[in-house]
């Protein structure tokens, strides 16, 4: 028999036809062949069947934001290993960012990338290259040649692209090429040396504020910029309420804006910081709990439009130093379901919206034909146990590095099976409990 897989009796999540019912969904040969209620596909058609009673199926998850260092930081994380923490948090795609050593601003570094995926990935890797060359904001990178090599989108990500006239050229490459630019709207003059956010608790904890005013005028510049070159621009983890409004006021004039938001942004504020704990430092940094409620109404609404990591490993030495010196930046890849699944348990995001956010609108974003349970897709799927209960431990982590604030929390929900092309390629989050 060719390989062939059926997943029955699970609560199925469609964020295309945008309905849930429980059902069966046969694979055959890495497709999905068909959908169905619950019993009208025989068991003899599958080589292997999955009983998913009590579990929800959806599309494979999506990251369109993480850190895979690799080339040049292989310390911190590489792909092999930032691949298997994706795969073990439910994602079956995730997109690198370019902010590697070298930089991912030439079309052989892009090529790179994308050949070790394929020897060393455990789920598809889509490159981000780089804006500027050196993320120096001064010249633009090799935009056309990395986006024939595969390139899915275009970033500075951890450098905020300072020149307009830049950026304004950027975008109308990028509009020429099909992609988006993904913008760190950040106002680096404003941030100065700040590395938290900017109020009366940094100043009761002696720390260099960064102000939402910092990101406001950016997402407003690149709002602007949009609008002079048409071209569709990404706000990355968007982490303030004044940043939020420009996105609301750009979507109703009808420009091609979208944003993401993290799930720390969603979950931590800036009260954290009190223990110094340097997991808790972040670019843009943790903000006030009235921020949090607007970006949770906003990921609600719909308008923000997907919920993306910005994993980001680090070593040792580059977090346990002094507050002001350690690096921005933490896991998110094991860690984002189960933390933002609370959100769906609580009722402030529906199951649908929630599933949504980390497939199709992804999908969309870096041009994928994935996030679908349609016949004929790629059998991208995950399997969400959204009863299980476990505590995230340090020896659950895959990544290289450790520098996560949600390691010691007790979760409900995980990660049952995560599906690529048919094959399973993590199984069973009872292995972590």
């Amino acid at each position: 028999m060719a390989s062939s897989l059926l997943i029955r009796n699970g609560w199925i999540i469609d964020p295309v036809r945008r309905r849930e019912f429980e059902g069966d969904v046969l694979i055959e040969n890495g497709k999905i062949t068909a959908v169905e209620n619950s019993g009208q596909i025989p068991t003899q058609k599958a080589s292997r069947v999955i009983e998913a009673k009590g579990l929800w199926v959806m599309p494979g998850l999506i990251d369109v934001h993480v850190h895979l260092r690799e080339p040049g930081f292989e310390y911190k994380e590489t792909i092999e290993s930032g691949t298997a923490a994706a795969v073990a948090g439910g994602f079956t795609s995730v997109a690198c960012m370019a902010n590697t050593s070298p930089v991912n601003d030439t079309p052989y570094v892009t090529a790179f990338i994308r050949e070790r995926a394929k020897e060393k990935a455990k789920c598809r890797v889509f490159p981000i290259g780089a804006v500027s060359k050196g993320l120096k904001g001064e010249e633009l990178a090799e935009i056309g040649g990395m986006v024939e090599e595969g390139a899915c989108a275009l970033s500075d990500d951890g450098m905020p692209v300072m020149n307009s006239y830049l950026m304004r050229k950027a975008m109308d490459y990028a509009k020429a090429f099909g992609v988006t630019v993904i913008s760190h709207a950040e106002d680096a003059n404003l941030v100065g040396q700040g590395v938290m956010n900017q109020g009366a608790l940094s100043n009761e904890l002696g720390l260099r504020g960064n102000p939402a005013a910092a990101e406001e005028i950016m997402v407003a510049r690149e709002i602007a910029l949009s609008r002079l070159t048409k071209c569709p621009v990404h706000i990355a983890h968007i982490s303030t309420r004044e940043g939020l409004e420009h996105v609301k006021r750009a979507k109703e004039a009808g420009l091609a804006v979208t944003a993401e938001v993290t799930p720390h942004h969603l979950l931590l504020t800036e009260e954290k910081i009190r223990t110094y704990n340097t997991n808790y430092k972040m670019c843009p940094p943790l903000r006030t709990a009235e921020d949090n409620e607007a970006l949770r109404e906003g990921l609600s609404s719909g308008l923000i439009d997907m919920i993306a990591t910005d994993h980001a490993p680090h070593g040792v030495t580059d977090k346990e130093v002094e507050f002001d010196h350690a690096a921005n930046g933490i896991l998110g890849l094991q860690s984002a379901v189960p933390a933002t699944l609370k959100l769906v348990f609580d009722g402030v995001v529906s199951k649908l919206r929630w599933v949504e956010s980390l497939t199709l609108k992804p999908a969309k974003l870096i041009g994928k034909n994935l996030g679908s349970l349609n016949a004929g897709a790629d059998a991208d799927i995950t399997i969400v146990d959204p009863g299980s209960s476990w505590i995230l431990e340090g020896a659950h982590i895959k990544s290289r590095s450790q520098n996560s604030p949600f390691i010691g929390e007790r979760y409900k929900g995980g990660i049952h099976c995560t599906i690529i092309q048919g094959s399973v390629v993590y199984e069973n989050a009872a292995n972590l409990l």
